[in-house]
């Protein structure tokens, strides 16, 4: 189909029509009067826009490569060109679609995922870049942006959970935030999930610890005296993070961190690091109600023997990430849980004299399954040669968070009054409709 040129209300950028989301499609044609679209193509658009999407996903898990993998020693490469530098491909369970040969097992799997090859930022610098990634937005300096896993939690209430619903595992030094809907909504952090999880027990009696939340109250009684109404001075934000940090504390809900429950050989599958830990605990977490668990896997950045080191995090990510999709679909959580895994960019294609690949934001592979993420799918291709930086099909980093917002049945086109009173959507992309199912 041929691209529709400087469309209304965009930003003069050429964009085939299946890169815009029928809502925004119905909202152009409404400030134009639809007069610019035929009458098959409105009939269409209408019939799009009613037609179900099926029962949108409830919770996200988010793969974290942090330092930016290469997607050509991973999803996107090139064997037998320049630029492949030696990387070989294997096939998969997709026909005619190669991955890295350090990824069998996600090979055997990539008919129930969608590969993003053609994922464009403008940010190549590694803070920039991961806020931009995470958020969905670029950093500014008026106002710091939701991560997406707020945005999830924000938009859908659990009354009935004790633990976090935003869980951040492994985090590295930019955490998940909550950006302007205020600090609640900022991941909850633990370590390698082997361990005890930090800060959620007491070492002191039980007497003692209640005699401590009765002194405490007495000093926020005083406190609160004379400073705001009687109405109010029960609904303090300090009380409130006290009364849930103590309904964590003493909640059976803890024990999805704990994945020493797990049999023995589901822990084997995952692999016996901290981040396959990790993805088997947002398994647990997410079967529990958890809304949005991040699991960090660090050390992408590879500006030095980026052959090698690619090779040692992809193997440890090869095992996690399979066993996950598996487990998801054997408990009935893979059609309600959208998986994401991917980093703030990819790498060059040209090894620089270190060999090593160094930063590149210009096309870059991002992996989705489940929820109503569409299945067996690629979209996009990169330039074999490495001189094109214009990927075919390119999706911006704010269309791949509208479209995965979409996908959690939330409008990301839904617009938050910020603190300040500032209006914002929660995403300024447009939904990319052939990465869901229709």
């Amino acid at each position: 189909m041929e691209p529709l040129n400087h469309l209304p209300g965009g930003d003069g950028a050429c964009r085939s029509f299946g890169h815009v989301s029928r809502r925004t499609l119905l909202r152009w044609g409404a400030s134009a009067g639809l007069a610019w679209l035929t009458p098959v193509a409105r009939l269409l658009a209408r019939e799009a826009e009613a037609a179900p999407r099926g029962k949108p996903a409830r919770s996200v898990i988010v793969l974290w490569m942090a330092g930016g993998p290469s997607q050509l020693e991973s999803f996107d490469p090139h064997p037998g060109s320049a630029i492949a530098h030696g990387a070989k491909a294997i096939g998969t369970s997709l026909r005619g679609v190669r991955i890295g040969e350090a990824l069998p097992q996600v090979a055997d799997l990539l008919s129930d995922m969608t590969l993003i090859r053609s994922v464009v930022s403008k940010e190549a610098d590694h803070e920039r870049a991961v806020y931009n990634m995470k958020t969905g937005y670029r950093p500014s300096p008026t106002v710091v942006h939701p991560s997406v896993g707020a945005v999830v939690c924000h938009e859908g209430e659990d009354p009935g959970m004790d633990i976090p619903r935003h869980i951040s595992i492994l985090p590295d030094q930019w955490p998940a935030r909550g950006g302007y809907f205020g600090a609640e909504y900022d991941a909850f952090q633990v370590q390698d999930p082997q361990g005890p999880i930090q800060d959620v027990s007491t070492e002191v009696p039980e007497a003692r610890r209640q005699q401590r939340i009765s002194d405490l109250t007495v000093v926020e009684d005083a406190f609160g005296r004379g400073r705001m109404p009687d109405l109010d001075r029960k609904a303090t934000l300090h009380q409130l993070t006290m009364q849930r940090a103590l309904k964590l504390m003493g909640s059976e809900q803890l024990a999805a961190f704990d994945v020493k429950q797990a049999p023995a050989s589901q822990r084997a599958a995952y692999g016996d690091t901290p981040f396959g830990r990790g993805c088997l605990a947002a398994l647990r977490l997410v079967e529990k109600g958890v809304r949005c668990v991040e699991v960090t896997l660090d050390g992408w950045d590879t500006h030095v023997n980026n052959h090698e080191l690619q090779r040692k995090k992809l193997a440890v990510l090869d095992p996690a990430f399979a066993a996950l999709i598996r487990d998801l679909k054997d408990r009935g959580l893979f059609e309600s849980t959208i998986v994401l895994c991917g980093g703030e960019f990819g790498r060059t294609p040209k090894l620089n004299p270190f060999e090593g690949r160094d930063h590149w934001p210009y096309g870059f592979t991002v992996a989705m399954a489940g929820g109503g993420i569409r299945r067996g799918y690629v979209h996009g291709a990169t330039d074999p040669e490495g001189e094109n930086r214009e990927p075919k099909d390119a999706v911006r980093v704010q269309d791949l968070h509208a479209t995965l917002l979409q996908g959690m049945g939330i409008n990301p086109e839904k617009e938050i009054r910020t603190p300040v009173g500032r209006p914002l959507a929660l995403s300024d992309g447009v939904v990319i409709d052939r990465l869901l199912r229709g």
